[in-house]
């Protein structure tokens, strides 16, 4: 990549649209209040925009292999916008369900964006390519949550989702003359990309231990963000949707973590740095717990527990997504589609069950529910380690056809 600059604003790019996906976390109070919703229902909006982001990475992800970037990155920006926009002048929550879900299925560039740059940059610099772009795309996610609750505590809930649309069409015209130029990959039909996503998911052991680290890590963070808003602005705290962007913030120095895990990986392979994340997601757990106490004790356990769970995700997302995209070169977009697919299933999942346990039983639960994904993880990592020490592989052993053992 010849241009020092595109690297930074491919970031960029990841940052501003996955983050369209991410605020509706920190405004579903001020939705549920002006449209007159439970707060429950309102922390839907979040939910239905992750399972969109799941549909549009199985569904279009792909055609990144097949498509020139260029072309299709600025087509799916210009589709995003028109759809936050539609969500802004939402009526009721039903209409606005639908646009946010629809915002979530095209704002997949991030996806298409990763495998891009892993191909356009030496095989010894990918981790730290990948994770200086993966920090763009997990800094969207958490500094969205700042953007939605300041921005909407100011102007209503509407303006971030107009705002976001203006960024998002404005970047996506000066990606129109900037991003890099690639040759397709693929020469397959579309039905034959969609199944060989689901073929190399079969195939491929590693793929699909990594993504069920991410999918259960990913579940997790889902669950404490979407929750939290709900916390927040419950009894205990009685604060506003701007304090879940000021955590966001606070979340969000955990960015600058992702460059050096890319750099780590490059050096030691992934499943140190795996081990790590799911460790630090466990610990994690533990602290968000604390955040029952309330009051200033309380905020100071929440802000430490998310910026634990958020380095956790950032760092495990470098580690596999390093690991898959060395399985085959040429196939690295529908690898990324069957990984991150899985990985926003279980977001989406972890979102969903987030808001059920927390009716139901309260924080405790949906901290609970982090400790429990990220240990079920933990057994899965330990099985793997204690199998490859106890079988070593081949010396001609390429990375395509690593097995579990």
């Amino acid at each position: 990549m010849q241009n020092r600059c595109m690297l930074p604003l491919l970031a960029l790019a990841c940052a501003v649209c996955v983050a369209a996906i991410y605020f509706p976390q920190a405004i579903s109070p001020l939705i549920a209040a002006d449209l007159r919703v439970s707060p429950s229902a309102a922390a839907q909006t979040a939910t239905g925009a992750q399972l969109g982001y799941a549909l549009g990475i199985f569904l279009l992800v792909p055609l990144g292999d097949r498509l020139r970037n260029r072309p299709l990155i600025v087509t799916l920006m210009a589709l995003t916008g028109v759809c936050l926009l539609i969500a802004a002048a939402a009526p009721n929550l039903a209409v606005l369900l639908v646009a946010g879900s629809l915002a979530g299925v095209f704002t997949v560039v991030p996806q298409i964006i990763m495998p891009m740059v892993a191909g356009l940059v030496p095989d010894n610099r990918r981790g730290a390519a990948v994770g200086t772009v993966l920090g763009g795309l997990l800094g969207g996610i958490l500094l969205a949550r700042t953007f939605g609750g300041t921005i909407g505590e100011w102007l209503g809930w509407r303006a971030p989702y107009i705002v976001a649309a203006v960024i998002i069409l404005l970047l996506a015209a000066v990606l129109a003359v900037t991003a890099p130029h690639t040759t397709p990959a693929a020469k397959h039909n579309y039905p034959s990309l969609l199944a060989e996503s689901l073929r190399l998911f079969r195939r491929e052991p590693e793929l699909r231990r990594s993504a069920l680290y991410q999918a259960l890590l990913f579940g997790g963070f889902s669950a404490a963000w979407t929750c939290l808003a709900l916390l927040i602005s419950s009894p205990r705290y009685g604060l506003g949707a701007e304090t879940v962007g000021l955590i966001g913030l606070a979340g969000a120095v955990s960015v600058f973590v992702t460059p050096v895990a890319g750099r780590w990986i490059d050096r030691k392979g992934p499943d140190p740095v795996n081990m790590i994340s799911i460790l630090g997601a466990v610990v994690s757990a533990v602290i968000l717990a604390f955040g029952l106490l309330g009051g200033v004790a309380g905020l100071v356990f929440l802000v430490a527990g998310l910026i634990l769970v958020d380095l956790a995700v950032q760092s495990g997302q470098v580690a596999n997504q390093s690991r898959i995209f060395a399985l085959k070169p040429e196939e690295r977009g529908r690898l990324n589609t069957a990984y991150m697919t899985c990985s926003f299933l279980g977001g989406t999942l972890g979102s969903w069950l987030g808001v059920q346990l927390y009716d139901l039983f309260g924080w405790i639960a949906v901290a609970t529910f982090v400790a429990f994904v990220a240990l079920v993880a933990l057994i899965r990592h330990l099985v793997h380690l204690s199998g490859r020490r106890g079988t070593p592989a081949p010396a001609s052993e390429e990375p395509s056809a690593a097995t579990l053992r």
